[in-house]
Order: structure tokens, then C-alpha cells, then sequence
């Protein structure tokens, strides 16, 4: 009895409730404890408790049965005794408790003596598991040149053992190795800066070594251990700097505008963005020709030529380069500029250049009325090389296939092969090469654009081809056709026509002509009437003169045909001259119609209109 309420006291003190959970008023359970200490290792089982029935007298007529979590397996009943025993080695870390259900029953009729009771079986926790780190290992950046105290990253380690008994899971951290750069705060696991100025260009890597233990660090606890990998992250801290005061390119006076004259290369002990630098030109001998841009791949500046280089007029230029970075800390900006200096000189080298032509384009003139051999212009080009070689000139031949111009060799003089005509080609683009006489190689061409200028060697002419009718029942001055002239000339203050009767007309006219002195003119009646059976065609011979010099004058013919019409002048009838005028056809070609039309209302009908098929076909 002693021992049993001993063992009460201990269950008691660590908070284990032995008790079972449903309550009677009549209670026929009796037990000594259920209670037991994971990892158990003896070699029997180990002794859990014991079952009793008030009902039970002993004589074997009693058998107890065991159910609930583990039963059968982990936990098995001595049916006539009642005693428990736990077969396996128990984990409470696997599992803290078992609920189990017990009850007594008649051997003979299995009926139970009273009703089922509840209890638990209750593992208590051992000092059996060390602390483990949730990562392992841990990678973490602080700024380099960081304060003491700064911040680097907080570990943690958890212990699977019962936080609520004891010191089993309470865990410290202790630094063991990477001092004495960093510390650790032994209850958080924060990891700190320790020691002060800390250069990423001396060292960038640290491994620290973090252990934490349980039972509150005292002698016999368990502990655990992981790696945080620290690095130090680059600030700007390190100036640019050139790696030469005095740099030094050759450049041919060819190069190209926008070709690479030379680069240049500062140098950064800082890294990424804290690296990246600007190059600018802060002074020069030759303002404007020079500038220098940064190569964000490589951070090199690469100097560009803006201006042609000229061998003979400038040798050599004198820049001054600055470069800075582009991202200046605040903090360090005490520590001195951020910026370097350095010299560049440029060598001009000399290069056989082909002949340069005073102009990049010549506009020539020339009258139309030229004679072969006139001369219209020149061209000049010279050579720009100190040696003066002397040029020769040439037209090429696949910009004037017809062999219109030539140039003189010597002095490019250009000349008429040929005679012009404005009307047919009012402007020649052609193109004369200079080539120096030493070296054939080197040449140069330029267009020669030659305006071909307008004479007046044209006569005017009609607009179009004019034919027009006249009522037999006209008015005398009645206007019956407006007609206009046309010339290929172009005076340079426009077209002035002139319209007048023929001469050779003008004393047995049946019509007049009446100038509008506006480039056009009318056609007149001279009579009240007119008789298309005495005549039905007239012919009036228009004379159409320019304004220009030298004046230039034709006559044109525009013929007027008869015609009946009603009292509103609408034709009603015209001979049949006058017919063919209006639909385009031939007399010959009127009369076979007229013909055939005939012969359709007569039984030989069917005949003409296989000769109609053939007249119009000549038609």
C-alpha cells in the first residue's frame, strides 16, 4: 500500500491523470498506476498496471478484456489476473498517450459484470532528442564595413523532447566557430557583426559554425550543430582608377566617323553596379572631334571619332578623360573623390586619299540650240595628299550611253557631243570621275546634273483635232466652235497664242476668227444660211502664232460640216459626209449601210447581210 500511494504522489506532481474519465456513483475498478517512462530498456516487459473487479473472488470465473489504442499489441491484459503489461519500447516523441478501454466479464456466459470503463496510459518524456537546425547549411550577405551589432541572419533549432517537463527542450546558442568576426545571441539564435570595418575586397567569404543544446546548456545535454555560409556584400567604398596617365592611339585620317579610335580601361575593386563608371572627354585641342562613351559590358570607354581626321591640316590631339562612378555612396564620399584623371594622345597616320572635287555636285545649263563642241561648264578635283599628284578626268560612260558630253582630261571642261533637243530630254544626269594619275586606284566621282535650256523652235499648234458642224439656217456672227493651241516649248513667262484667219481666205471667207486673247479662240459664222446641197463641207484655215523669239506660226485646218437642224439648232439631219464626221465612218463605208438597209426589205435580204458582214469587216 505504501508503494502504490507513492507511486500516486509521483503522478500527481507531474501533472499525469491516472484517473479514469467516466465516473460512477458504485465503483468496482481497482488499478495501481498507469504510467510509463519511454525508451524503456529491460529486457521483460515492461509493467504497466493492474485490473480488478470487485466481482472477482478469486476462483477464475472472471475474465478481463482489454481495448482501445495499441490493445492486443503494444499493450496486452493477463485475463485472469488483470495485470498489464507493455510489450514494446514505447517513443512518447511518436506518441504522448494511449486511450484504452477495460472491462470484466463472466468466463461462462461472457457477460459483462459492469459496464466498460476508460483510462490512459500516459508516456513521460526522457532527455532523448538533440536539437536540430531547421536549415543546415544557412547562406546569408551583410554589407561590408557594417557597424558592430548588425544583423546577419537568425537561426533556429527545435528539440522534439517535452517542452513542458523540464529543461529536455529548452534550448542555448553558442558560437564555435567565426569569431571573433560574428556573434550569436544565445537564447534568439540572432546572428551579429562583432568586429568593426570588415573589407569584401580583403575577405568575402566566412563560415560560422552555430551549436545549439539542450537542458539549458548544462553538462549532459544533448546539441546539435549547422554552418551559416556569410558574405559580405560589395558597397562602394573603392574609387575608379586608370591604369595609365598617358594613353596613346594611332589613327589613319580615313577612319570612318563613328569608328574607334582607342579604349580605355579604369579599374574598380568594388563589384556590380558599385563598379560601373562614366567616361566623359573634360578637354581637347580639337573641341567637338572626340567623344567617349562607357561599354556597359565591360566598362570600358571606347573613344569615337565625331569629325573627319585630316592628316595635312591636323597630326596629333591632346584630350583630357575623366571617369567616375555612376553610383557614389554618401557614406564614403569623406574617404576622397570618386573620379580619376588621365591623359590621351592621338596620332593622325596618312592615307593615300583619292581626289576630292571642289563641290559634292555640279548643276550645269545649256541651250538646246547648242553646237556640237560647245563647252557648258567644268568640273574640279584635286588631290588632298601632300604630293600633289595630278588628276585626270573621265566621264562614265554608263550615265551617257548615247555619248551626248565629253570632259577635257586635263582641265574638266565638259562639252556637246552632239545636238540637244529640251522636247525630247530636258535634263542629262551624268557622272566624271577624277583619277590620280600616279595612282589609277584611287578615284572619285561626282554627278554632273546639265539643264537643257528652251529655245523656241517650236510652232503652236491645235489642242486638238477640231470638227464642227454649221446649221444650214445660221445667223451671221454666231459662234460654232471654240478652239486652243498647244506648243512643246516652255517660255519662261508662260504661252501667249495668237489666232487669225489665214490670209490666202480672207477675201472669200465664210467664216471669221475672233481671238480671246486669253490662249483661245472662236469660230464665227460670216452669213445668215447656208445650203449643204451647194456645198457641205468648208475648210478654215486657222494661222496660230507664239509669243516668243524667234516667233514661230502654222496653220492648222479646221473643217466645218452642214447640217438640217430645228429652230433650237439641234441637228436634224447632215449629209452624209457630215454622218460619217460624227460616228467615225467612211463614206464608202456610209453608203455600203445605206445600201444594205435597201436590199434587207427585199427577198435578197438575206444575201446583203452576209455582204454587210463583209463591209464591216474592212471597215
Amino acid at each position: 500500500m505504501a508503494h502504490f500511494e507513492a507511486l500516486t504522489l509521483f503522478f500527481i506532481t507531474f501533472g499525469v491523470d491516472f484517473m479514469p474519465r467516466h465516473r460512477r456513483s458504485k465503483r468496482g475498478w481497482m488499478w495501481n498506476q498507469f504510467f510509463l517512462l519511454e525508451e524503456y530498456t529491460g529486457t521483460d516487459m515492461q509493467y504497466v498496471g493492474k485490473l480488478h473487479s470487485d466481482g472477482d473472488r478469486g476462483d477464475g470465473s472472471v475474465r478481463y478484456v482489454l481495448t482501445g489504442e495499441g490493445a492486443g499489441s503494444l499493450f496486452k491484459i493477463d485475463e485472469k489476473s488483470g495485470d498489464i503489461h507493455a510489450t514494446k519500447r514505447l517513443d512518447r516523441e511518436e506518441k504522448a498517450y494511449y486511450i484504452l478501454h477495460a472491462k470484466a466479464v463472466n468466463r461462462q456466459t461472457n457477460i459483462a459484470l459492469e459496464g466498460e470503463s476508460e483510462f490512459i496510459i500516459k508516456i513521460h518524456d526522457i532527455n532523448d532528442n538533440e536539437p536540430r537546425f531547421t536549415k543546415n547549411p544557412y547562406y546569408a550577405r551583410v554589407p561590408e564595413m557594417s557597424e558592430i551589432g548588425a544583423s546577419v541572419i537568425q537561426v533556429t533549432a527545435t528539440d522534439a523532447d517535452d517542452a513542458t517537463y523540464g529543461n529536455s527542450a529548452k534550448v542555448v546558442y553558442s558560437i564555435l566557430e567565426g569569431q571573433p568576426y560574428f556573434s550569436v545571441d544565445a537564447e534568439t539564435g540572432l546572428i551579429k557583426t562583432a568586429l568593426p570595418g570588415m573589407d569584401r575586397e580583403v575577405k568575402e567569404q566566412y563560415q560560422v559554425v552555430i551549436q545549439a543544446k539542450d537542458m539549458a546548456g548544462q553538462m549532459g545535454g544533448l546539441s546539435g550543430t549547422t554552418t551559416v555560409s556569410i558574405t559580405l556584400s560589395d558597397v562602394n567604398d573603392n574609387p575608379p582608377r586608370f591604369t595609365k596617365a598617358l594613353y596613346e592611339f594611332r589613327v589613319r585620317e580615313s577612319l570612318e566617323l563613328g569608328g574607334t579610335v582607342g579604349v580605355l580601361r579604369a579599374m574598380d575593386a568594388d563589384i556590380g553596379e558599385n563598379a560601373e563608371m562614366e567616361y566623359r572627354v573634360i578637354g581637347s585641342d580639337g573641341p567637338g572631334m572626340f567623344e567617349i562613351v562607357t561599354n556597359k559590358s565591360n566598362q570600358e570607354g571606347v573613344i569615337r571619332l565625331r569629325k573627319p581626321l585630316d592628316f595635312e591640316r591636323k597630326r596629333q590631339y591632346s584630350l583630357r578623360v575623366q571617369v567616375e562612378n555612376s553610383l557614389v555612396s554618401s557614406r564614403f564620399l569623406a574617404a576622397g573623390p570618386f573620379t580619376d584623371e588621365a591623359s590621351v594622345k592621338v596620332i593622325v597616320e596618312d592615307v593615300d586619299e583619292p581626289p576630292v572635287f571642289d563641290r559634292g555636285n555640279y548643276v550645269l545649263e545649256v541651250k538646246e540650240d547648242a553646237r556640237r563642241n560647245t563647252v557648258i561648264g567644268s568640273v574640279s578635283a584635286a588631290d588632298p595628299d601632300d604630293k600633289r599628284s595630278p588628276v585626270r578626268y573621265s566621264i562614265d560612260r554608263r550615265t551617257d550611253m548615247d555619248r551626248i558630253f565629253d570632259v577635257h582630261a586635263g582641265n574638266g571642261s565638259l562639252f556637246t557631243l552632239k545636238e540637244l533637243d529640251r522636247e525630247e530630254n530636258a535634263w542629262h544626269n551624268i557622272t566624271v570621275i577624277a583619277t590620280e594619275y600616279n595612282t589609277p586606284d584611287l578615284v572619285s566621282r561626282v554627278p554632273v546634273y546639265i539643264r537643257i535650256l528652251d529655245v523656241n523652235d517650236n510652232a503652236p499648234t491645235f489642242a486638238a483635232n477640231y470638227e464642227t458642224i454649221v446649221c444650214e439656217n445660221a445667223k451671221a456672227n454666231q459662234k460654232i466652235q471654240m478652239i486652243s493651241a498647244t506648243d512643246p516649248d516652255e517660255p519662261s513667262d508662260g504661252h501667249h497664242f495668237f489666232f487669225s484667219l489665214a490670209q490666202e481666205a480672207a477675201g472669200k471667207a465664210n467664216f471669221s476668227v475672233r481671238d480671246n486673247k486669253d490662249n483661245t479662240a472662236w469660230i464665227l459664222t460670216r452669213r445668215n444660211s447656208y445650203h449643204s446641197l451647194q456645198k457641205s463641207v468648208y475648210h478654215v484655215p486657222v494661222v496660230i502664232s507664239d509669243g516668243d523669239f524667234p516667233r514661230q506660226s502654222s496653220t492648222c485646218t479646221l473643217t466645218v460640216r452642214v447640217c438640217t437642224c430645228d429652230r433650237d439648232g439641234n441637228m436634224k439631219l447632215c449629209n452624209a459626209e457630215a454622218l460619217t464626221a460624227r460616228a467615225g465612218l467612211s463614206t464608202g463605208a456610209l453608203v455600203a449601210i445605206l445600201l444594205c438597209v435597201i436590199i434587207l426589205l427585199s427577198p435578197q435580204g438575206f444575201l446583203c447581210e452576209k455582204k454587210w458582214q463583209k463591209c464591216g469587216n474592212k471597215i
